[in-house]
């Protein structure tokens, strides 16, 4: 069974707002996909519209060829979804709480053992097994939702916002976890995050959502084309630097420029940006050059000048 995803023309409307705004596209088998915008892009709304939780206004979607909306049973038999919000019963055991979500899935007997067997060997909780979830960190709590997500087996994983509030050892088993089920399985993921190291470092295929509509897509390489992003200069400065950014952008090549943590980024096409332009600005206005280093454009920089926004925002 295929697990290719499509969205075709999703449209969503609260009252008088437009939610989501004819978003279409398609995950191919076995991909992972990061789903990414800014608090209010949509994210959340789209997710509840592909695993049926929500009715679009118009368009549809489809998983492993079968309609989200006309044939829900068979096409929710396909997906795994790690809700951002955890879901677990505190007082009872972690095997507890799967052999109870398990019921769920229809699982039963020595299939269900195996399945809880499986779940927890895959998210480093076996030593943990009978322990109550209570007593959990949050990172712990995070790997057990992640478990119980997975005990059906699904072909299609959606996870939202999954290393929220994790330490970074429960974060680093989240990654391989992510990276182990799509190699070992070819479970195809979607994957949402405000952290854009975690996506650049994940996803094959990156999908960027604002303000309900498609802002880009593609691979990350794609993306970063579509911005003419090809470097980044990365320059600190004595003094005030506000009035200096104008400037900087009139250059020519220059394609964004920012300030992040007081050190200034220029976003740069190489084909039309010149160097020598930019340090005989620097000479003319006085500034002292205290680093200056370039850089391979990052994702989140790309993000910034594509949407103007920053990913947390």
């Amino acid at each position: 069974m295929l697990s290719k995803i499509c969205v075709k023309n999703i449209t969503k409307r609260f009252d008088d707002k437009l939610v989501l705004d004819n978003v279409s596209f398609v995950i191919k088998d076995g991909d992972i996909f990061g789903l990414i915008g800014p608090n209010g892009a949509g994210k959340s709304t789209l997710i509840n519209i592909m695993t049926g939780i929500l009715k679009a206004n118009n368009g549809e979607v489809s998983i492993g060829g079968y309609s989200i909306s006309k044939d829900p049973l068979k096409a929710k038999a396909l997906i795994g979804l790690i809700p951002q919000e955890l879901a677990l019963m505190e007082p009872l055991s972690a095997y507890d709480n799967l052999e109870y979500f398990g019921a769920f899935y229809g699982l039963g007997g020595k299939l269900l053992k195996e399945r809880i067997k499986g779940a927890l060997d895959v998210t480093g909780l076996s030593d943990r097994k009978n322990e109550k979830v209570k007593k959990f960190s949050g990172g712990m709590k995070r790997r057990l939702n992640l478990a119980i997500g997975i005990m059906h087996g699904p072909k299609v994983l959606i996870m939202d916002e999954p290393t929220v509030g994790v330490d970074p050892q429960s974060r680093n088993y989240i990654f391989e976890f992510v990276k182990k089920i799509n190699k070992e399985n070819n479970t195809t993921i979607i994957y949402t995050s405000h952290y854009m190291e975690e996506v650049e470092q994940l996803c094959n295929t990156i999908f960027i959502l604002d303000e309900g509509k498609e802002v880009a897509s593609g691979s990350k390489a794609t993306i970063k084309s579509m911005a003419s992003i090809h470097g980044t200069i990365k320059l600190t400065l004595a003094g005030s630097n506000e009035e200096f950014i104008l400037k900087l952008k009139e250059l020519q090549g220059v394609k964004d420029c920012f300030i992040i943590e007081g050190k200034i980024n220029i976003l740069i096409d190489d084909i039309k940006f010149k160097l020598e332009e930019l340090l005989h600005l620097i000479a003319k206005e006085n500034k002292i050059i205290k680093s200056f280093n370039v850089e391979e454009a990052s994702l989140e920089e790309v993000f910034l000048s594509l949407t103007g926004k920053k990913l947390r925002d």
